[in-house]
């Protein structure tokens, strides 16, 4: 199947990747809760998320396979890069502006057609909080004239139902690491919760603050 995952088609290959994904979540003992699902857009839109971990991508596939827009080193992580390009990932480059631009026209032209998710925080956290939204990606969803849509990614404990940092992908911590700290674990329920989405009418700043906004509150009231 590998060596054909290259030339199926898109729909065949989100099947696949969201059963893959879903059994990884199995491996894991990670269980899915998704809240407010129908807050989804039924044509294309632009995904912000606060970012956890290197899990959340698969959490999110699991629920509906989408692109994502995720920082250059993650190309070459075994398995995972690779699976990453084949969903056709937009891979940026964190220090180079110009780079950043070309990103941002490339979002837009792809947006007139399939949703994207990105991470606006640009890196990860312990997830009880949430860092400020940097508001370039946002521009991509202005041009293309498409609705931004926030999702609220928290990880629990099942058997407490207290906020679990298990899986935080923070620091010098390594894929490898990361990985067995949540198998040693395998009791995490892991919630998405989605809020309706906004015009892009407003400026990109307006509307990374309005998404950053929502996931704070949402942490604040469901993560102490």
């Amino acid at each position: 199947m590998l060596s054909l995952f290259p030339f199926i088609s898109l729909d065949a290959k989100n099947r696949h990747i969201q059963r893959w994904s879903k059994r990884l979540l199995q491996i894991f003992g990670i269980q899915l809760l998704v809240n407010s699902p129908e807050a989804i857009p039924g044509n294309a839109y632009l995904l912000a998320s606060n970012h956890v971990s290197w899990v959340d991508i698969h959490v999110i596939n699991a629920f509906r396979p989408i692109r994502f827009v995720a920082k250059s080193e993650v190309e070459k992580w075994p398995i995972f890069g690779w699976m990453a390009k084949q969903l056709g990932t937009v891979f940026i480059k964190r220090d180079s502006s110009r780079h950043a631009r070309q990103v941002v026209s490339d979002m837009a032209s792809l947006l007139r057609t399939q949703s994207i998710c990105i991470f606006p925080e640009g890196t990860s956290t312990i997830g009880k909080s949430v860092q400020s939204f940097k508001p370039n990606l946002f521009e991509a969803a202005v041009l293309a004239e498409v609705p931004v849509c926030t999702l609220a990614i928290a990880y629990f404990d099942r058997e407490t139902g207290q906020h679990s940092e298990v899986p935080a992908f923070v620091g010098d911590m390594g894929l490898i690491g990361s990985m067995a700290s949540i198998l040693k674990n395998r009791r995490l329920r892991v919630e998405l919760s989605f809020f309706p989405p906004t015009k892009a009418e407003a400026d990109r700043k307006s509307l990374a603050l309005y998404s950053q906004e929502q996931i704070a509150q949402y942490l604040a009231n469901h993560c102490h």
